[in-house]
């Protein structure tokens, strides 16, 4: 994919978000019709194995590879979360440079995922409220969790564009492809 078309596939994905939050405003006094939208266990692990058919799950745990990367979802029903991980690196190792460079790409080119330190390990996670988790949120949330570990000391990017304003450099082009392709499991069959 070259500069132009992600660049074209960036503004369509900013405008549809942009049209899908208008809608939200326009719709603000009608009822939430909460049966049509909200995630549950048993959608999010149909989700999970059209990523990986050989995806193991235990309890509200799911553990499954994308892309070559073990990747781990956690949910909690009643706290109405989710967690998708991706292990990257030992924390112990990370100059403090490295941890700058963290955050910088937590402000503008990690977007929806972002790196995380928890029991002394460097984390790619993207974390939501499960009950408003949409199919293609969840799918690229994933998709954006294994750009940010595979750009790990690279591009640090997610993937999708970079926000501006922050200190990232041009985002890695090739990690778009992941993106369309989680994408394009999306659909109305589950």
């Amino acid at each position: 994919m070259n500069r132009h078309s992600l660049f074209v596939l960036s503004a369509v994905l900013l405008f549809a978000a942009l049209q899908s939050a208008c809608a939200q405003d326009a719709d603000e006094n009608a009822p939430p019709d909460v049966t049509a939208t909200t995630m549950t266990a048993e959608r999010l692990g149909k989700l999970v194995l059209r990523i990986d058919s050989e995806a193991q799950q235990s309890g509200p745990a799911w553990q499954f590879m994308v892309d070559g990367f073990e990747t781990i979802l956690i949910y909690d029903i009643d706290a109405d979360r989710m967690r998708v991980m991706i292990p990257i690196n030992d924390a112990d190792v990370l100059p403090p440079e490295e941890l700058v460079r963290l955050m910088q790409a937590n402000f503008d080119s990690a977007l929806d995922a972002r790196y995380a330190i928890a029991n002394d390990l460097l984390w790619g996670v993207f974390i939501h409220p499960l009950s408003t988790l949409t199919d293609m949120e969840f799918l690229l949330g994933v998709g954006q969790t294994v750009n940010v570990a595979a750009t790990f000391g690279q591009s640090y990017s997610s993937g999708m564009f970079i926000f501006g304003g922050g200190d990232s450099g041009e985002l890695e082009l090739e990690r778009q492809r992941l993106l369309e392709e989680l994408e394009g499991l999306s659909g109305d069959s589950i």
